[in-house]
């Protein structure tokens, strides 16, 4: 009977000992599976951005290219009258040139019934020529909204893409037609295919359309209503392409937008960290689909939590004899933390390195200008402090009040430069109408011109009404005067006799301002074409040919004409804009 109660107790301790050991190792490694994966999940969705930020920047490459060619005399007058056989030639030729020049996937022109009247592809057997896309959402976006986006499968082509366009209208502003570009994404899918995760572009409706990995494109993250695929139906987005759900349950979550999720993938059923990035400005969002490692630091973790049991145990079984290597285990456990610590420190210190990297870069590119204007002012402060020490140590106190005079008028300008360099880095919207002084848009753009006027010897003669009051975007003119001014000095370069004069005077319920420049004039053959998009007369790799265009554009939505002339001895370029008449 003492054998067996014995041998009980012997089995009852040996029983919590194999428990507490396994509940204690099951415990730690399941923390540190999960503090693994959260830390994984941080890294994936920083990776995430990046990879959205690729994207962003591929689209918005090409997001003003169909506005600029929407301006472009030549389609527009071909939308206005009947299409002969020379005339779609001419155009087909030309979107093609364009086509090649801008890199991009395709570019088509549709008539008002979005019937495509030419398109860059007319050589293939897959060309857009005399197909209707009326039925496309980008065509009914665009005669509605002067713009419009869509992501479809070509119905011609049978290739997926995203689809552009802007509205090309008369001199009234009627709609005309639509200018198309069509963008593909096969090199960023294979850019994508170099890691391994699984990355996914989702519309709106939850319908991946981009994939880096076979067989998961067209997959449905969550059910359609029969709205929805009436309308799929419709407007034929996804055209033959068989949409398949994929079946997805949430295991853990770790935020919002960031899971551990049991997917039915295509090669059968996983487990994925699964990250997400809404893409607010397209309705789409980016995916990232990871599959967790159990790494080195969780296996330790469960290690460690059992040795620590066991070291317990042992040590209050046989204090005398574990004690030793309890404090060796306790060392090592310290040692491991210790360490985890420090990569996580490491971490830290490369994340903030990135984050000031990314400052440094954005100061660097402010940095030359801002030392080559105060520069200067700062040296002269720094003689007038050396004047003034003089003066107060004579005792000429009312001499050394007038000389602080010129300091802060010093420091008034150089706050001032700084102030509007702030100014106009904003990104502004487009669209505002507000009421502004002309001329003193022409000041601020001077403002930031002047150091190179002064460096380069240019006689400046103003000649502005003060004030002229228009309706506008200040930041958005100031960009046309610095295009037009820049283009000017650089007329000038190599010029022995530099002169730039710039005039702001009425005309017949207008504001005209004018530059002239002695830079020896335009070519005849090429004044008719200087605000196309594209052309340039500007030795290759100076320039697209897109800043006259794009101002060209800017002026015309502020209701005014921009026109560039010959005068004697340089060029004359000048932009009218509607006087505004209302009290201020």
């Amino acid at each position: 009977m003492p054998f067996t109660f014995r041998a009980l107790r012997l089995g009852l301790i040996t029983l919590l000992i194999v428990l507490g050991t396994v509940l204690s190792a099951g415990w730690a490694m399941h923390h540190a599976k999960r503090q693994a994966m959260e830390a994984d999940a941080r890294l994936a969705s920083q990776q995430l951005g990046l990879y959205a930020n690729t994207l962003h920047t591929l689209i918005d490459r090409y997001r003003a290219l169909p506005a600029v060619l929407a301006l472009d005399p030549e389609l527009i007058a071909a939308l206005r009258g009947p299409v002969d056989d020379q005339v779609q030639d001419a155009l087909n030729r030309k979107l093609e040139r364009i086509n090649g020049a801008a890199n991009s996937s395709t570019l088509e022109l549709l008539d008002h019934t979005g019937l495509a009247i030419a398109a860059s592809n007319w050589r293939l057997p897959t060309s857009y020529v005399g197909s209707n896309y009326g039925f496309r959402p980008y065509f009914t976006q665009t005669r509605n909204q002067g713009n419009g986006r869509f992501y479809a499968v070509g119905v011609t082509s049978g290739v997926p893409g995203y689809f552009l366009s802007s509205a090309v209208l008369d001199e009234q502003g009627r709609f005309l037609g639509a200018m198309v570009v069509k963008l593909e994404f096969p090199e960023l899918e294979r850019e994508w295919r170099q890691g391994s995760d699984i990355l996914l572009v989702s519309d709106a409706r939850g319908i991946t359309f981009i994939a880096n990995q076979d067989g998961w494109r067209y997959r449905e993250l969550q059910p359609l209503t029969g709205a929805d695929r009436a309308e799929l139906a419709e407007t034929r987005q996804y055209d033959k392409q068989p949409l398949v759900p994929l079946p997805h349950q949430v295991l853990t979550r770790f935020a919002a937008n960031s899971t551990l999720s049991r997917v039915q993938g295509p090669q059968g059923s996983a487990d994925y960290l699964w990250e997400t990035l809404p893409l607010d400005s397209e309705r789409w969002a980016l995916h990232l689909l990871r599959k967790p490692q159990v790494g080195p630091d969780a296996r330790n973790a469960a290690l460690g939590a059992a040795a620590v049991w066991l070291s317990l145990v042992f040590a209050a079984l046989f204090v005398s004899q574990r004690l030793r290597i309890a404090r060796l285990r306790q060392r090592s456990r310290a040692e491991l933390e210790r360490q985890v610590e420090e990569r996580t420190r490491e971490l830290r210190t490369a994340q903030e390195g990135l984050v000031q990297t990314a400052k440094l870069a954005a100061l660097g590119q402010m940095s030359a200008a801002m030392a080559h204007e105060i520069n200067q002012p700062l040296t002269t402060q720094r003689m007038q402090l050396e004047t003034l020490r003089l003066l107060l140590d004579h005792g000429r106190y009312d001499e050394a009040r007038q000389a602080l005079e010129p300091l802060e008028q010093m420091l008034t300008r150089m706050a001032s430069l700084t102030s509007h360099l702030k100014t106009f880095a904003r990104n502004s919207p487009g669209g505002l109408r507000e009421r502004l002084d002309l001329a003193t848009v022409v000041d601020q753009a001077l403002h930031l011109l002047e150091t190179r006027i002064h460096s380069e010897g240019i006689q400046l003669a103003l000649y502005l009404a003060r004030p002229a009051w228009v309706r506008g975007d200040a930041i958005r003119l100031e960009q046309v005067l610095i295009n037009l001014l820049r283009n000017a000095l650089d007329a000038m370069a190599d010029k022995g006799y530099r002169r730039l004069e710039i005039r702001i005077e009425p005309q017949a319920g207008l504001w005209r301002l004018s530059i002239l420049d002695s830079g020896g004039g335009i070519a005849e053959a090429d004044l008719a074409r200087i605000f196309e998009p594209f052309f340039t007369t500007k030795p290759v790799g100076e320039g697209l040919g897109l800043g006259l265009a794009i101002s060209y554009g800017i002026v015309h939505d502020a209701g005014g004409r921009l026109q560039a002339e010959n005068v004697p001895g340089g060029a004359c370029l000048s932009l009218t804009l509607p006087r505004d008449l209302e009290p201020a």
